[in-house]
């Protein structure tokens, strides 16, 4: 059911292209290439199976954990904001 001036499934198709670009941009940040044997931070050996496990991975488990925390407590889009609270 569209509204206005969309067609039929347009709000479908908004939807699986925003789907369709946040999977292109998770993929995007994918390591690549040949895994490290030590972690490029701090030096810890990378187990043979978290090398497998991830082709390219460069950081040890307890790094990748550490850069991931930091990643996502900065910035980002505000998905609480509904539209109640921006007519206010």
């Amino acid at each position: 059911m569209a509204g206005g001036w969309s067609r039929d499934g347009a709000v479908q198709e908004q939807i699986d292209a925003s789907v369709e670009d946040e999977i292109q941009r998770a993929r995007s940040q994918l390591a690549k290439g040949e895994s490290a044997e030590e972690c490029d931070e701090c030096g810890a050996p990378i187990p043979e199976a978290r090398r497998k496990a991830i082709p390219g991975v460069r950081l040890c488990i307890d790094c990748q954990s550490a850069h991931e925390k930091e990643r996502s407590q900065s910035g980002g889009i505000n998905r609480r904001g509904s539209k109640d609270s921006q007519l206010r």
